[in-house]
């Protein structure tokens, strides 16, 4: 790929992904589903559109002291002090190298999960999604592609993961 066809690229994803925000919120009587298509290492996920508040490249991240490998650090939006995950970390993967994604989560308290590569955005028919869990409770069922399978990242276990890693809840064995 050249410079251009990536600088368009990005153009492009970011003009759709804003535009997403910018139109009012449809409906589509659950028989549409958006997604995010995301490489968290070298592994493909999808995250639901709606438990994201919004997007950015090349967010500067302060790095904290501590013994959690997952987390990052903290980075500002708006005014908050927002604690910064690595999304493949909390899934069990190796790091290859630091995300250039951050993705901030709906819900309180703020949290953003960071990532290595945003693909693009799917509206997928509510039948190509698949329900289930895997065992740790991060994923939530996977979405039919035509490129591939997809595990759909589940942001609320991702956020109760978190709480476990920080303290407030115990840490299952498994993830230890």
């Amino acid at each position: 790929m050249t410079r251009v066809s990536v600088a368009e690229r990005v153009a492009r994803l970011r003009d759709d992904f804003d535009r997403s925000f910018a139109e009012p919120a449809r409906v589509f009587d659950d028989e549409n589903i958006e997604l995010l298509a995301v490489r968290a290492g070298d592994r493909p996920y999808a995250v639901r559109l709606d438990q994201s508040s919004g997007i950015h490249p090349d967010r500067p991240v302060t790095a904290l002291p501590t013994t959690v490998r997952a987390l990052l650090g903290v980075a500002g939006y708006a005014g908050t002090v927002v604690p910064v995950y690595d999304l493949a970390a909390l899934l069990g993967h190796p790091i290859p190298q630091r995300p250039r994604w951050l993705l901030l989560t709906t819900g309180a308290p703020p949290l953003a999960l960071a990532f290595h590569e945003l693909e693009r955005h799917l509206r997928v028919p509510a039948a190509d999604v698949i329900d289930g869990a895997d065992r740790r409770g991060c994923l939530h069922g996977m979405v039919r592609l035509a490129d591939g399978n997809r595990p759909i990242v589940d942001v609320p276990a991702v956020r109760e993961l978190v709480h476990q890693l920080a303290g407030h809840r115990p840490v299952p064995e498994e993830i230890r």
